[in-house]
């Protein structure tokens, strides 16, 4: 499986940005080239990739047999806005998201340490957490092309 973006295209968006300090060190965590399959930001961008593949997005693949779900319909390349939350999903992983654990704590209502306790409304969960995307900002990006998950088709035969 090819990942949507590539690790330069995600280096040249690391350096765009403040607050990467998870990429910039698991890029240099070794002396082989940090783009190669099997490092660190190759291993993050390969599960963000997959995390962006289990969504369920409106219309249909460009090719039925593509193995990720973009492009989709006339298009022929990955969309901007996927690759930038493919990103997002990666430096997420690598700074230590934990899916697990962070739907775990969706249903965290109070916690305390001697005096100090912390609530939690917990009513509404994060839907991007839910549907195992590890980053707010990913999830912004994505939700354009989702499917809306409210109407339903009906197809009538004879």
């Amino acid at each position: 499986m090819a990942n949507y973006i590539t690790v330069l295209e995600a280096q040249d968006y690391a350096d765009e940005q403040l607050n990467v300090d998870a990429w910039d060190e698991a890029k240099d965590e070794d002396g082989s080239f940090w783009g190669e399959p099997g490092t660190k930001c190759y291993k993050a961008l390969t599960m963000a990739t997959r995390a962006i593949n289990r969504l369920n997005y409106a219309g249909d693949k460009t090719d039925e047999d593509q193995v990720n779900a973009f492009p989709r319909g006339d298009d022929t390349e990955v969309p901007e806005d996927i690759k930038r939350a493919c990103f997002e999903c990666a430096l997420s992983f690598l700074d230590g998201i934990d899916l697990a654990i962070e739907t775990e704590n969706q249903t965290l209502v109070s916690q305390g340490y001697s005096n100090i306790r912390s609530t939690f409304d917990r009513s509404s969960p994060s839907p991007y957490i839910l549907a195992g995307i590890p980053s707010a900002q990913a999830w912004l990006l994505l939700l354009p092309y989702l499917r809306d998950n409210r109407t339903v088709t009906i197809l009538r035969t004879n």
